[in-house]
């Protein structure tokens, strides 16, 4: 049984919207970086049975990953409370992918969403007027 699950454009809003913490492997069946990968994001899972673990297939829903504006696979991605805390193209290692969902869990989201609001607040200002 695997501990990852498949997101589609179908079941993808719903799995973010119904977890606080998912993390996302953008990868492709054709991608030797990505088959690399698999057997540590899957390890990951097992490790963390408290958080979801979602793989999309780029190849079969390109509208995804066209979403998230994937460039290269595999990438990581971390969804807190439906806000990506974490981007990062390539495979990472073990040691550097629990570090990475450590950094993840031990965020403040109070924090993260008043740094996106000062964020988009300064760029609301920034845009010319008339």
């Amino acid at each position: 049984m695997s501990s990852t699950v498949e997101l589609t454009k179908e079941n993808f809003d719903q799995t973010v919207t119904d977890n606080e913490f998912v993390l996302i492997d953008f990868w492709a069946s054709w991608c030797g970086p990505c088959k690399q990968f698999a057997p540590v994001y899957e390890k990951a899972a097992e490790e963390n049975p408290d958080l979801v673990f979602g793989k999309v297939d780029t190849e079969a829903q390109p509208e995804l990953a066209a979403a998230f504006g994937i460039q290269s696979i595999p990438t990581l991605m971390i969804v807190r409370d439906q806000v990506a805390v974490f981007a990062q193209p390539g495979a990472l290692p073990e040691a550097a992918l629990t570090d990475v969902i450590g950094q993840a869990r031990n965020l403040d989201m109070d924090e993260v969403r008043k740094a996106i609001a000062e964020q988009q607040a300064q760029e609301g200002q920034q845009a010319p007027q008339g």
